[in-house]
């Protein structure tokens, strides 16, 4: 449950009784614990080559995406309101937390990239911005996730857990990652969302090129639409790096629920945006990725299974097969427990599959 932090009267004091103006401010965080099998000799691997266990087998425990942040908003009247979030993520298992680099390399079903420890720092940041709210939506600007991510972000009942679909390929890679070529959470950048129109929602991204090293001053964008409507949620959305040629994807999704069930798929059209994963001039596309998935609840349980499918790039790199099945049980609004199976069969021969069982507790504030 989000917790109100009380105004503090520092003007008060600082100017001798002189009131001022204080944000509603408020604390809101996720903890996801859960220790996981893994089985991945051979594919990808991405968990146990950045831990440096290239063997494949192993078995962890694993903090998915813990935050902390703080956000408010102060009435400027007239219908208008200053907004800021600020997010932070952290691991509970490991101590000095460090940034990162991405590295490249490749096995027989293609070449994949994964990040290794490049400094020191316990706290990485998250979605940070500051904007305004009144009648014509939100304006937003600072490092913020694209519309693409959150309408994808929308199906996936394991979100932000070692199950969420991004991780295993049911969704693709334009989910992922941070920077400013088209990855899920854009840096330098300015978002703006339409307030809602009896159902309908706009949103777009617009980011400004800061890395006048790379040699190129193009700014990617994106835009997006949905509509809900009772048990029904429908969007489509369009992103682009702007890098020229083979540089974009789009995407169409839904979801329909209906008393105890639903049913939901998405289908990812890569341009060459999902191929080269944010890398610039990309020469090759082809990498669609589509999904399909279902839930059934009972009371305070919850069980869910979905099953994506990458197709070959143009280069012939390898596709892929990937499923899950989780089970959740409530205990209440904001903790909960979950158990299940994650797998990824590679098209290639001779590749074995990776797969992984999962036991994890997650609780929000």
């Amino acid at each position: 449950m989000t917790k109100k932090i009380l105004p503090t009267m520092i003007g008060v004091a600082l100017a001798g009784g002189m009131t001022a103006a204080a944000a509603d401010v408020s604390i809101f965080g996720h903890i996801d614990e859960s220790v996981v099998f893994w089985n991945d000799d051979s594919f990808l691997g991405l968990h146990d080559f950045a831990n440096g266990n290239l063997d494949g087998d192993d078995t962890n425990f694993v903090c998915t995406t813990c935050s902390i942040g703080f956000k408010g908003s102060e009435d400027l009247g007239n219908g208008l309101s200053a907004i800021f979030s600020l997010d932070f993520e952290y691991d509970i298992n490991n101590r000095h937390r460090v940034s990162s680099t991405t590295y490249t390399y490749t096995t027989t079903s293609g070449t994949f990239t994964t990040t290794l420890p490049t400094g020191s720092g316990a706290i990485t940041d998250r979605d940070q911005w500051v904007g305004l709210a009144g009648g014509f939506g939100k304006v937003r600007v600072g490092t913020i996730s694209t519309v693409y991510k959150s309408h994808g972000a929308m199906l996936d009942p394991g979100y932000r857990t070692v199950a969420q679909m991004r991780d295993i390929g049911i969704q693709s890679n334009l989910h992922s990652g941070a920077g400013e070529e088209g990855q899920g959470r854009a840096t330098n950048t300015l978002r703006w969302d339409s307030p809602d129109w009896n159902g309908f929602q706009a949103g777009a991204t617009f980011t400004l090129d800061s890395n006048e090293a790379d040699g190129e001053d193009n700014n990617p964008y994106g835009f997006g639409v949905s509509y809900t409507n009772g048990g029904i949620l429908a969007f489509a959305d369009y992103l682009t790096s702007d890098n020229g040629g083979n540089d974009d994807a789009w995407k169409v999704g839904g979801k329909y629920s209906m008393d105890s069930f639903s049913v939901f798929g998405q289908y990812e059209s890569d341009g060459g945006l999902i191929s080269s994963k944010g890398v610039m001039n990309n020469t090759v596309d082809g990498a669609d990725v589509w999904m399909l998935g279902g839930s059934f609840t009972m009371g305070s349980n919850t069980v869910y299974a979905a099953y994506g499918n990458g197709d070959d790039n143009s280069t012939g790199s390898g596709g892929y097969d990937s499923w899950e099945i989780v089970g959740v049980h409530g205990f209440s609004k904001n903790t909960l427990v979950y158990g299940g199976y994650l797998t990824i069969e590679p098209d290639a021969t001779g590749v074995s599959d990776a797969d992984a069982f999962t036991v994890g507790m997650k609780h929000k504030f």
